[in-house]
């Protein structure tokens, strides 16, 4: 019988720079990786293969990558793609939307979210009946602008549910009420 085990996302936290030590591109005594070869030119392919070769070894590709989106890094080759191919992942970035961010947030962690990411994180909360005060905390805002974000939230959900409520009155067919002969 074979198992599958899922290990949790690892999110960097806010002005973590720790997940560098991890990586396959630091240059060390054992590891002389040249780091010319992650800024080649356009025609370089050999230069951006081997480069892609690397990341494709490296445990903390993927936080990378969020980095390099998350500050716009528009230089070389981060988390195994080249500029060109981070450009349209950077321009859906606002949209993104990972729950397991949200999650770790929710549980405390200081995690780079986007704005749906922050929404989200407002809507658990609610859901969870978390305190206007641990909201704040967790996203770093004021209480009265966590209270506004609540009363937002209960707006919508509360409009939400009238529309639903509205929809399923009127979805009534004329045929429903028979016809006369």
């Amino acid at each position: 019988m074979t198992t599958t085990t899922i290990t949790p996302a690892r999110h960097r936290s806010l002005g973590d720079h720790t997940w560098q030590d991890e990586a396959v591109c630091q240059r060390t005594e054992y590891n002389p990786v040249n780091p010319d070869i992650f800024f080649p030119e356009p025609d370089e392919t050999d230069k951006i293969a081997t480069a892609k070769a690397l990341c494709g070894q490296c445990p903390v590709r993927r936080t990378c990558l969020d980095v390099a989106l998350e500050t716009g890094d528009t230089h070389g080759i981060r988390g195994g793609m080249t500029e060109e191919e981070r450009e349209p992942r950077h321009e859906k970035l606002a949209s993104r939307l990972d729950y397991s961010r949200v999650n770790a947030t929710v549980a405390g962690r200081d995690v780079h979210l986007t704005k749906a990411e922050r929404r989200a994180v407002v809507h658990a909360a609610y859901r969870h009946g978390l305190p206007v005060q641990r909201l704040a905390w967790l996203l770093k805002i004021t209480e009265e602008h966590a209270q506004k974000l609540y009363r937002e939230t209960r707006r919508a959900l509360r409009n939400r549910t009238l529309e639903q409520t509205t929809k399923t009155d009127s979805g009534l067919d004329r045929d429903d009420f028979g016809t006369a002969a």
